[in-house]
């Protein structure tokens, strides 16, 4: 139980720390568009179009599922 929680645990600091350094560098860098891309970490439009992605299959699928169990 320990190991699944510090797993868990390390993937929610791993994602956030990452957040916080794209979030503080782009306020302290300069506002031209290469010194931003270059000094981020992740393409945070990227993550939020895969998340949806995966929104939208596990609500397909739980939705699948809860239709065979009702039938």
């Amino acid at each position: 139980m320990r190991v699944l929680f510090g797993i868990i645990l390390g993937a929610f600091l791993t994602v956030g720390v990452a957040f916080i350094h794209d979030n503080w560098s782009s306020d302290t860098t300069s506002t031209s568009s290469s010194s931003l891309a270059q000094s981020r970490m992740v393409n945070w439009d990227v993550v939020g179009a895969n998340w949806r992605i995966v929104k939208d299959r596990a609500r397909d699928t739980w939705t699948m599922l809860s239709q065979k169990v009702q039938s």
